[in-house]
């Protein structure tokens, strides 16, 4: 069997370790879409929790089957409690999973990230291709300089079938040189764990026309980390997310409707995630 095929069996193992877990996810995550983020959480099978102050982190925590890090809207309070959640999860082995929104942008989201991947084991990073890349040029596996632009994709970034097998390599060094796996989010998706490195061509072009898809992708890809491993969590989450986009967008297609509309659909499909549909639907393949 290749490891294609392998990946692709194991799909209906994941999803189903999954829902049976119900796995408590704590996300200290983006107040602009923390409510797409829970909602999310739910419909892919997992169970949101916002504890963010940090008193009753450790607790939190201790009980949690996986921490998500958003560092969409930071603060100091904030990056305090992630620190503190963070050294919980290590302690408690508790998996965490990051999403460093806007890295590049900012010398206190550099710092912010730097801090959490230098200081915590992170079981995976979620990001968009210039957020990764970003992390790459910080910690030395690239020097080239790009610049992100705010919390979207550089237009020098984004992954086509030209440049696929390239930024799989930066991404698969990346995760070697974290011990981490990572998932770059774009109109292709690469995932790797340092290991395995895999192309995701799924998902639809209106799902960044919406506030939150990537910090809701974030989160149930902690959900499927926590009810899974990191690899084949994150593969879950991916497939799921993508496949209800290109649901949702086509019935927005078929009512013509718009934006917010797809984002009702959005969800409404990641709660009708079956293994059947990630298997047959998905074009994945490895790289």
């Amino acid at each position: 069997m290749t490891n294609h095929d392998k990946l692709i069996a194991n799909i209906e193992k994941t999803l189903l370790e999954i829902k049976e877990r119900n796995p408590l996810t704590h996300c200290i995550t983006n107040s602009v879409t923390i409510n797409d983020c829970a909602n999310a959480v739910l419909a892919i099978g997992g169970s949101p929790f916002m504890a963010e102050d940090a008193e009753e982190l450790a607790e939190v925590v201790a009980i949690a089957d996986v921490l998500v890090i958003n560092i969409g809207k930071l603060s100091k309070e904030q990056i305090n409690s992630m620190n503190v959640s963070a050294k919980a999860a290590n302690e408690t082995n508790t998996p965490i999973v990051l999403d460093p929104v806007g890295v590049g942008v900012t010398e206190l989201r550099n710092r912010t990230t730097l801090n959490l991947i230098n200081n915590y084991d992170i079981a995976a990073i979620r990001g968009n291709i210039s957020e990764i890349k970003s992390i790459a040029k910080l910690v030395g596996v690239i020097d080239e300089n790009n610049t992100a632009k705010g919390v979207d994709v550089n237009v020098d970034d984004i992954i086509t079938e030209e440049n696929l097998s390239a930024n799989g390599e930066i991404i698969k060094e990346l995760a070697n040189k974290l011990n981490t796996t990572i998932l770059a989010s774009g109109p292709i998706d690469i995932l790797s764990d340092g290991k395995t490195t895999i192309a995701i061509d799924n998902g639809d072009d209106m799902m960044p026309l919406i506030t939150g898809s990537g910090c809701m992708l974030s989160s149930i890809v902690g959900s499927c980390v926590g009810g899974s491993t990191p690899l084949e969590g994150t593969l879950v989450a991916i497939l799921a997310m993508n496949l209800a986009g290109e649901k949702a967008r086509a019935k927005v297609e078929e009512r013509n409707e718009g934006t917010g509309s797809f984002r009702t659909y959005l969800i409404d499909y990641l709660y009708k995630t079956n293994a059947e549909s990630l298997i047959n639907e998905s074009n994945i393949k490895i790289l």
